[in-house]
């Protein structure tokens, strides 16, 4: 280890060991939250989410396809992220690395496992023609918990989606189906102390991280494990109610933007 990453981490863990953040917020509270829908005027549906400094846009776009053998009744989705240079220096140009793999994998399981999108409303034709659901997700400032912002980016920008049924010829434009949406909460854990919603400098000293999705009645919808370390079982607890806790606050605030 550096030197530097020593020093912020003996900082921050002496911080934590009195009850404190760096920012002054509390364990398991999260910074400022901005939304704003429609963004990108030429999307089907997009969204800019702030979290913090940490910002991301989402865009949404609809095209006409065949189903999956299996499913064959269902609409598809497909999630995709992209972390440009300028966002970060750590970041790269070039082809997705492996943490814009990941990040998109964790969007997209939190929004699949729990059915928000009502995919069978997606079906053009049985077994022929469905609607296809493409989420790219772009960041562009990086100031830690990328998980939360882009969860929820996608989700706004799916409640301001429009499917573009006239451009396609097969009907009337129509609101993306949607049901109600599981909130990404992520804390990380450091010398003992858990915080959600890390600053970029908390993830840079981190020891492990947990993403827990729930849903409008706090049940579990999906989870992801991030680095080296553990938590306990009393911790993972710890970390559960935090998420539902902020998932009912930010969930109210999608509401809002949604007109629901």
């Amino acid at each position: 280890m550096t030197i530097t990453p020593s020093i912020k981490r003996d900082y921050l863990s002496k911080l934590a060991a009195q009850g404190k953040r760096a920012d002054n917020r509390k364990f398991d509270e999260f910074r400022p939250i901005e939304i704003e829908i429609g963004y990108i005027p030429k999307a089907e549906g997009s969204a800019r989410v702030k979290i913090g400094n940490t910002q991301i846009v989402t865009g949404i776009k609809m095209g006409v396809g065949e189903p999956y053998p299996d499913t064959p009744n269902e609409g598809v989705m497909s999630t995709a992220a992209e972390m440009i240079p300028m966002a970060s220096p750590d970041f790269e140009a070039g082809p997705p690395r492996e943490n814009a793999i990941e990040l998109a994998r964790v969007v997209d399981r939190g929004i699949r496992e729990s059915q928000v999108i009502e995919v069978e409303k997606l079906c053009i034709e049985p077994g022929e023609k469905i609607w296809i659901v493409f989420i790219d997700i772009h960041i562009l400032d990086y100031d830690g918990n990328l998980f939360d912002a882009a969860s929820l980016a996608s989700l706004a920008a799916l409640y301001n989606t429009t499917v573009p049924a006239k451009r396609f010829e097969v009907g009337e434009n129509f609101p993306l189906p949607m049901k109600d949406p599981p909130i990404s909460c992520t804390s990380v854990k450091f010398n003992n102390a858990i915080v959600i919603d890390p600053s970029l400098d908390e993830e840079e000293v981190a020891e492990t991280r947990l993403t827990v999705a729930t849903d409008e009645n706090g049940d579990i919808r999906a989870m992801q494990k991030g680095l080296n370390g553990s938590f306990t079982v009393d911790e993972i607890k710890k970390v559960i109610k935090a998420s539902i806790d902020n998932g009912k606050k930010i969930r109210e605030e999608l509401y809002k933007i949604a007109g629901k």
